[in-house]
């Protein structure tokens, strides 16, 4: 019976952006997002989105920054900075620059006859319009066959599954939300490679509220400003 629930809410889910041309117009009131980054308990850094209409356009700023130190002593810096753009819905170009505790990486891309055109540190080459970029805070992420790296460019097969309806309470406010896990479905990635990620996302109003993942610590993205 539960997982016939299960199934049942994440079809709901499914179903109501398309019927309802949520997607990314569902997001078209939002001014600000910003999350907060913990490794291992503590504050390292900050998650925030920006959203702006430029005409018939919607532009999303993502800029995370964080540092991870010891004793007092810097030893890991991590900035990047990519702005979606947006038209009908639909992704018409990104791009991104990130230096990785020095190491530079980037991402452009733009939507040419259908097709994303990615050029990317990691990756070169056109992808299906299908494909939605790993930034986490569009919900339609949850249907994509695979996600784009946001950083790099590198292209992520992923599969999705929902693990159930749940109240978590984030700093006090408390959520009804839908818990998702996102995993690799290539088996022969290194580990540090493979995608393992959970994420919730507010039921009333499908805004991403958390994510939790392990990579060298245990890491959470929670929800601390929305306007």
């Amino acid at each position: 019976m539960a997982r016939v629930y299960k199934k049942l809410i994440l079809l709901i889910f499914l179903i109501l952006p398309i019927t309802s041309k949520a997607h990314v117009q569902h997001y078209d009131n939002l001014n600000l997002i910003k999350f907060d980054i913990l490794r291992n308990n503590k504050h390292i850094g900050t998650h925030v989105f920006s959203f702006k209409k430029l005409n018939d356009q919607l532009a999303v700023t993502s800029e995370i920054n964080f540092e991870i130190k010891k004793f007092g002593i810097v030893l890991y810096k991590y900035h990047v900075k990519g702005t979606e753009y947006f038209k009908n819905g639909k992704l018409i170009k990104f791009n991104s620059k990130t230096n990785q505790n020095g190491k530079e990486k980037y991402v452009n891309i733009k939507l040419y006859d259908n097709e994303l055109v990615i050029d990317g540190s990691s990756f070169k080459g056109n992808v299906s319009t299908d494909y939605l970029l790993g930034t986490w805070w569009n919900h339609s992420i949850v249907k994509a066959e695979a996600q784009i790296s946001a950083v790099s460019g590198r292209i992520i097969k992923q599969k999705v599954t929902f693990l159930g309806k749940e109240s978590i309470n984030i700093d006090g406010k408390t959520y009804n939300a839908l818990h998702f896990n996102f995993s690799s479905t290539d088996k022969k990635l290194k580990k540090d490679k493979k995608l393992n990620t959970d994420v919730w996302y507010d039921e009333q109003t499908l805004n991403w509220v958390r994510a939790t993942f392990k990579k060298k610590g245990n890491w959470e993205y929670k929800l601390i400003l929305i306007e």
